[in-house]
């Protein structure tokens, strides 16, 4: 059996083969699949709507990369989650870096697979639904908005408290203890599924209640005539 670099120390990971490409490599590919998301938004957003504020614009760039992530990255892991582990190709070996701070990636565990799943099927599309409802101002862009940032930050609360609950009360952990592993890939790459989430989730609230106060100062004056 090959060994493997993932904690717990000793769990089963099935065909398990080391990345052939270096770290570098791979993490290059992945930065360069960003931007081409990044910068067709960014085209999408300026062709169907010249005007669009900076403000909006980014808005369509966070929902059009996870949209993107969910459907594209986390769609890969969920048709090919058995061929994870031996296979060579780009994404593959993405995931086998990242399982370094989450073995649960490699091994089907039922929280991840559960929720990456509706993810993939559910999350995934509103995301590009969002996106392009912003791009065009529509009205319904910030009730969708809310439920799309909720599902995110409620995914990525569970997320990190599974695996503490797992490590601090089991003796389980999922990750390695080094930085890179820890902070960076667990961290800091899912920290910005509980910030931008809870930043849009304010501001639809406060359009919403903004729109219905509007609505009602004038319902009130036209019954005061």
């Amino acid at each position: 059996m090959e060994l493997h670099p993932y904690y717990p120390i000793g769990i089963d990971i099935p065909g398990y083969k080391p990345n052939d490409r270096p770290l570098v490599v791979i993490l290059g590919y992945f930065s360069i699949g960003v931007a081409a998301v990044l910068a067709g938004a960014f085209a999408v957003a300026r062709y169907l709507r010249p005007s669009i504020s900076c403000g909006d614009l980014f808005i369509v760039l966070w929902f059009a990369l996870s949209a993107a992530l969910h459907c594209g990255f986390e769609g890969y892991l969920i048709t090919h989650l058995a061929q994870i582990p031996g296979a060579q190709d780009v994404l593959s070996q993405l995931w086998k870096e990242y399982s370094k701070s989450d073995s649960r990636y490699l091994t089907a565990d039922a929280f991840v697979t559960s929720i990456e799943t509706v993810t993939v099927v559910v999350w995934g599309p509103l995301c590009f639904l969002v996106a392009y409802l912003t791009i065009v101002d529509h009205p319904l862009r910030h009730p969708l908005q809310i439920i799309a940032s909720v599902a995110h930050l409620y995914g990525a609360t569970l997320y990190y408290a599974t695996s503490f609950f797992d490590q601090y009360v089991h003796g389980v952990p999922h990750g390695r203890p080094e930085p890179l592993y820890y902070w960076v890939y667990f961290i800091l790459m899912n920290l910005p599924w509980v910030i931008v989430p809870a930043f849009l989730i304010r501001q639809s609230l406060t359009a919403i209640s903004g729109a219905i106060r509007t609505v009602n100062h004038i319902n009130a004056q036209k019954k005061s005539r």
